[in-house]
């Protein structure tokens, strides 16, 4: 079917070009009856405005800013890399994207690095927003300075924030209690969980939906506490060091963050004599070794490109006033076995 124009709206209506688009902008100078006759063309003919032509006609610039964990943690470093690709094949489009290195674990850098930004400087934030108080007062307050804030991997539902960006991350640790438990069937010990910081709503959703499928449907394992370590590769190893020492009966293990170098180094040094069934988190070059040597046994990924797409449809249909399409935004969750790693390339 033909699209339907401002050229039928105004033949409809029995009205000038221009005056249509003073009705549709809601510009003074029209009378009330011409503005009658143009709302029932609208509603007659089912018009919907081209926002994407409007911006073009009006030169419109989106200047998005991505709050993003400079850090060594591969997935993070697969995001910059998206952004910094979609920044460069969108300049053409008007968007314009930039960068900003955060500290993730850091709720006072988080916020002020939020606090000084406004509606001089972007049209719209993604961010990586750790759950504490003060960061949900930024997000709030940067809302009310009229910037659209959107929430990327970790969300913060107590804030303003508009939408969220990532997977269920309950469900994720409920498929990796799933994984661990159906492993380690006939099996009775203990289970080690590390997370970068149950600070990050994500990494605490896992741990919660991990914890409860185990404790629910697989009571033969004992919990251990869960230890935090910052991603940090050498923090990781340190602890697993001493998880090992202290746990001889050491025979699951979950890592709901990064840092998953320090636990696959510790684990293959053990692995003839100590094998443990190990559930991560993002496929990276070193968890897909890993999958491939048998140290890790599944890894629980999202797809950083879909989440960067995602984030700029969003910023730019909340900059616009128009609809998100849910399906296309959902993110989802991907498991990944030795044998159905996907091609390189």
């Amino acid at each position: 079917m033909r699209r339907i124009t401002i050229h039928d709206v105004a033949a409809k209506a029995g009205v000038s070009l221009a005056t249509v688009d003073r009705v549709l902008n809601n510009r003074p100078g029209v009378r009330e009856i011409t503005i009658e006759k143009v709302q029932a063309a609208v509603r007659t003919l089912n018009y919907i405005p081209d926002v994407h032509a409007a911006n073009l006609a009006k030169r419109r610039t989106y200047r998005l800013k991505f709050l993003l964990p400079n850090s060594s943690n591969g997935f993070m470093q697969d995001l910059v890399r998206e952004v910094e690709d979609r920044a460069a094949a969108l300049t053409q489009e008007r968007i314009l994207i930039e960068i900003i290195p955060i500290d993730a674990f850091d709720a006072h850098a988080v916020t002020g690095t939020l606090a000084i930004l406004d509606k001089s400087s972007c049209d719209g934030v993604a961010v990586v927003a750790p759950a504490f108080p003060e960061v949900r007062a930024a997000v709030n307050r940067l809302q009310e300075r009229g910037v659209h804030v959107v929430t990327l991997i970790s969300d913060h539902p107590a804030s303003a924030r508009q939408h969220f960006i990532g997977i269920n991350n309950d469900a994720a640790g409920r498929v990796a209690g799933r994984l661990l438990g159906r492993f380690l069937t006939g099996h009775r010990g203990k289970v080690a969980f590390l997370a970068g910081s149950l600070g990050l709503r994500d990494h605490a959703e896992r741990y919660a939906g991990c914890t409860r499928i185990l404790r629910e449907e697989f009571p033969a394992l004992t919990l251990l506490p869960v230890q935090e370590g910052r991603d940090d590769t050498i923090r990781n190893a340190e602890m697993l060091k001493r998880l090992l020492n202290d746990h001889p009966d050491l025979i699951g293990l979950y890592n709901m963050g990064a840092g998953n170098q320090g636990l696959i180094d510790g684990l293959q040094e053990v692995a003839e004599v100590r094998p443990i069934a190990f559930v991560a988190h993002e496929l990276t070059s070193q968890t897909r070794q890993a999958l491939e040597t048998g140290i890790i046994d599944a890894v629980i990924a999202q797809d950083p490109g879909h989440e960067v797409r995602s984030a700029i449809r969003v910023l730019k249909s909340l900059c616009d006033g128009a609809p998100i399409v849910e399906g296309q935004e959902r993110i989802r969750i991907d498991i990944f076995l030795k044998d159905n790693l996907p091609d390189l390339g």
